[in-house]
């Protein structure tokens, strides 16, 4: 067996893969790719590893570690700027990058760990914005068929916090995602309250860019979304379910019970906030839920790793909470972290 799935996860988890790669040079990806036939299943592919929780057993196949980096920028007319990034660029260096060059339509993600090429798997959006809003299209790998193909955003298959890359999990491998962004000294509107009221402006204003990406950081910062360095905080993989999807009768027990709702970008689907439901049933910041598993010290949303934590007992808390909240509130909360074990 190969290198520690733990050295590559920010929960830092995870026991040994049979092989693992790294890829930096996107010329080799032919090689590459010639490389994975020799295992009976596709790669899996691990970016910035924010999002991952490995399990301690052995994982008896191939890992490939997505490292490619690099941005390139076209003029597309109109104001717009067509922006090109590698899959292994950190999608928050991608974000400031583009505000330093005054392109707006992603500044609202800053902040975000992970890499430019898992952000359309899960569609990854903050603030009112999702990078579907801006992708024009990704060049993907399709492990089905062996070809590398050029994907328009239209057959990606976005929705909250999925896509069809998500859908379909082991036959994509996303190379390089480009947007479509305006040349714009602002960012676009701001459209959450809190964030407004950080900035201390009404809903609707358009903060200069460099404004609008210090504000979000300082916004995800006081309410313990940035990724910290070090400190009791520091192994975790953010928020471990999604707002759940409510039906009307569900929505209007959340809303009696003050309780906050949150609208689908097509204003239709009604989510209630996974935060707000463990704390209903109890749960709260600094508490020990298992054996080196801790909600984080400033949200009920997060947990951490902390000394003797394995990934066996951080997935049967996520389970045993996601029971609790929906025995007692009757709904039923998603897993976020994308779980990396051995094939049954």
């Amino acid at each position: 067996m190969g290198e520690q799935l733990s050295q590559y996860t920010t929960l830092r988890l995870g026991g040994p893969a049979q092989d693992l790669l790294t890829h930096t040079d996107p010329a080799a990806w032919p090689d590459l790719t010639h490389a994975a036939r020799r295992y009976p299943e596709p790669p899996f592919m691990l970016g910035g590893g924010s999002n991952i929780l490995a399990a301690d057993t052995a994982y008896p196949g191939l890992v490939i570690r997505m490292a490619t980096t690099g941005i390139t920028t076209r003029l597309v007319g109109d104001g717009a700027v067509e922006v090109t990034a590698q899959a292994g660029q950190p999608l928050h260096h991608l974000v400031t990058h583009a505000a330093a060059e005054q392109l707006s339509g992603i500044e609202y993600l800053a902040g975000i760990p992970g890499t430019v090429g898992a952000a359309p798997v899960q569609n990854t959006g903050a603030y009112g914005q999702q990078i579907a809003d801006t992708l024009t299209a990704v060049t993907a790998h399709d492990w089905h068929t062996g070809r590398t193909v050029r994907l328009p955003a239209a057959s990606c298959g976005f929705g909250y916090r999925t896509s069809h890359f998500k859908a379909q999990p082991g036959r994509w491998t996303i190379l390089t995602v480009t947007l479509r962004l305006t040349r714009s000294h602002h960012a676009a509107p701001i459209t959450y309250r809190h964030l407004a009221d950080a900035l201390d402006v009404p809903l609707g204003t358009r903060p200069p860019l460099p404004e609008a990406v210090a504000a979000v950081l300082a916004d995800r910062r006081a309410r313990g979304l940035l990724l910290p360095d070090d400190g009791p905080d520091s192994r975790q993989a953010g928020s471990v379910f999604l707002n759940p999807l409510l039906t009307p009768a569900q929505a209007a027990a959340v809303h009696a019970a003050g309780g906050p709702l949150h609208r689908n970008a097509d204003g239709e689907a009604v989510r209630a906030s996974a935060g707000w439901l463990l704390q209903q049933c109890g749960h709260h910041p600094g508490q020990r839920l298992a054996p080196g598993v801790y909600c984080s010290t400033r949200r009920a949303l997060t947990l951490v790793a902390r000394d003797g934590a394995t990934a066996t007992a951080f997935a049967a808390t996520l389970h045993t909470l996601a029971s609790q909240v929906e025995r007692q509130m009757g709904i039923r909360l998603r897993p976020e972290p994308v779980s990396v074990s051995p094939r049954p």
